[in-house]
């Protein structure tokens, strides 16, 4: 159930470095919101399975419906309702803004592992 995988954790840290790259240097009106959510869900699913030995599809999906939970709490402004500071690390991580282009880039950041990260 539980394990340490090496090519995961490198893929994990990799990943979250070029999304601390697009947060801290990009503006722009594509890579930084639509690229950075494809990114975060592979990002989360590198994660999970550097501890975790589940099968991918399982991983895929418990990340998918994690991606969206968030996103549908966003539209009831589930940070503002737990007092979360909007600008705290917590509150950015979470979100604010419902979007429904969020969910298009999370489903394609998820297929994309799908397709290239096969048990």
């Amino acid at each position: 159930m539980f394990r340490f995988s090496w090519k995961y954790f490198l893929w994990t840290v990799g990943l979250f470095l070029v999304e601390v790259c697009i947060a801290v240097f990009l503006k722009d009106k594509i890579i930084r919101p639509f690229v950075g959510d494809v990114l975060v869900v592979i990002l989360l699913y590198t994660f999970f399975r550097t501890f975790l030995k589940f099968p991918a599809k399982k991983i895929a999906i418990g990340v998918l419906l994690l991606a969206f939970t968030i996103e549908f709490l966003q539209y009831f402004n589930f940070v503002d309702v737990l007092g979360i500071p909007r600008r705290s690390i917590l509150g950015i991580a979470l979100g604010s803004t419902f979007d429904v282009l969020d969910l298009l880039a999370y489903t394609l950041g998820i297929l994309i592992v799908w397709f290239l990260d096969r048990d």
